[in-house]
């Protein structure tokens, strides 16, 4: 894990959303040909573990809400160094089903302590080459504060209680796991 950017983006009630697909029976906005400021609006968790590359763009456009002033984001990526050696790249491993409930009880512990609408949090496994994210976790809320402060909540609570294996890759041929004695998730901060 190794950098950090906590950004806060304004958006009031006249923001337009993007354009997007019709909506399942059952999904978080679900119109009643009503105005989208009068829309009802589920809250939602959104977890995600995947080998897949991460956007930050997808990451917080799932989070956007017209209720919502504030969208505030941890991005972690691999970089390029540690104690002196050159990493081409990171290696994450998961137990999945506890991975996946150890998220949720972090997103519930968020709503118990701040007033926010949407959580995402993005996970990636397998290899990731330096400069990419490894982790993208977004928050909306009504103000800047909540987003912001349950934003390094989850980045702090995932990285002492969720179970992720991280391995760094060398350039002199040489890997190896990390994990913190008191947490599961290691990092090379």
């Amino acid at each position: 894990m190794s950098s950090l950017e906590i950004s806060s983006s304004c958006f009031n009630q006249e923001t337009k959303l993007p354009s997007s697909p019709p909506l399942a029976e059952g999904s978080a906005f679900e119109p009643l040909g009503k105005d989208k400021s009068e829309v009802e609006e589920k809250a939602k968790d959104i977890i995600k573990f995947t080998a897949e590359k991460l956007s930050v763009d997808e990451v917080s456009q799932l989070v956007i809400s017209p209720l919502c002033g504030a969208i505030s984001l941890f991005v972690g990526t691999t970089r390029n160094n540690f104690e002196g050696k050159k990493v081409i790249s990171l290696e994450y491993e998961a137990y999945l089903p506890m991975a996946e409930n150890e998220v949720r009880k972090i997103c519930s512990d968020i709503r118990q302590k701040w007033p926010v609408r949407h959580i995402a949090v993005f996970h990636r496994l397998g290899l990731v080459p330096v400069s990419e994210a490894s982790v993208i976790i977004a928050v909306s809320s009504a103000h800047r504060a909540a987003s912001l402060e349950a934003v390094s909540y989850a980045i702090d609570a995932l990285k002492a209680r969720v179970p992720i294996w991280k391995k760094e890759l060398y350039e002199e041929s040489s890997s190896s796991w990390k994990r913190n004695k008191e947490c599961f998730w290691a990092t090379n901060d």
